[in-house]
């Protein structure tokens, strides 16, 4: 059977045109739909949204942190797809004890287009992830083409409340934020730090994004924050197009511009 090296540089024997897939990552489980594998994926989580028919006919084998070990045993894999981020490395070490488990590892564009080519070359689909990432870097590079729709503004990413968190220079959204042309103001920070009301207002901040995930948030924290930040544009944003790493990223750079310059598409 062939070997392949995980991003996380392990090395797993993962048999050709694997049968039985379970995707423990949402974003990469509408990439592997994007990739015609209907019939291969067998399991998902409860956080694997898209796409809406496998949502509701897929086996869910629990969140992406609270995986139920004796179902995906029951649904007998021969992959598993999983993330050093998203998922827990104790549950995963697990798994990898008895399953074929490929890690993926994201920090920025140039790692999920890699990611997207060598999950279509593991599952039998390399002229498709091929196709799939050639036309993300083709749309990003378009986005880049263009005069920047927010001039490198100052701008922070709250994805909780209560404490309020945001995202350092090591994650996937800050690559995201600065391909939108924004500043994050929080870059010199790592991971997604805890920060106060006071921190935003000493941050000199031009955009204040709110995203729907993992915290929903809504209108009304719009206005809470506003009367703190009386002179910053406060927006309500998609996070799966900041933070799913997979095929959804088609759609990101006109996202992006619909926030920032609705006048333009990239396509």
């Amino acid at each position: 059977m062939p070997l392949f090296t995980d991003q996380t540089g392990r090395e797993v024997v993962i048999p050709s045109h694997p049968q039985r897939i379970i995707s423990l990552v949402p974003s990469q489980t509408e990439l592997l739909c994007d990739l015609g594998l209907e019939e291969q994926v067998a399991g998902i989580t409860k956080f694997c949204v898209h796409p809406n028919n496998w949502f509701r006919t897929k086996t869910r084998i629990g969140g992406t942190k609270t995986i139920k070990t004796d179902l995906i045993h029951s649904l007998q894999p021969d992959l598993i797809i999983a993330n050093k981020e998203e998922n827990v490395k104790e549950q995963v070490e697990a798994l990898a004890a008895h399953y074929p488990v490929w890690i993926s590892d994201i920090h920025e564009l140039d790692s999920a287009l890699d990611m997207i080519r060598q999950v279509g070359t593991i599952t039998g689909k390399a002229p498709q992830g091929e196709a799939i990432a050639s036309r993300i870097a083709d749309r990003f590079h378009n986005l880049a083409s263009l005069p920047s729709p927010t001039e490198n503004a100052p701008a922070a990413y709250l994805i909780w409340r209560e404490p309020w968190m945001t995202i350092g220079h090591d994650t996937f959204i800050h690559d995201t934020l600065r391909r939108c042309g924004l500043t994050n103001v929080f870059g010199h920070m790592k991971r997604y730090p805890e920060i106060s009301i006071d921190d935003l207002k000493k941050a000199g901040l031009r955009w204040l994004l709110l995203s729907s995930e993992p915290y929903p948030f809504k209108q009304k924290h719009i206005e809470e924050l506003q009367a703190h930040l009386p002179d910053t544009s406060i927006i309500l944003v998609d996070g799966e197009y900041f933070s799913w790493y997979g095929s959804r990223l088609l759609g990101a750079p006109d996202y992006f511009l619909s926030l920032f310059r609705p006048d333009i598409s990239v396509i």
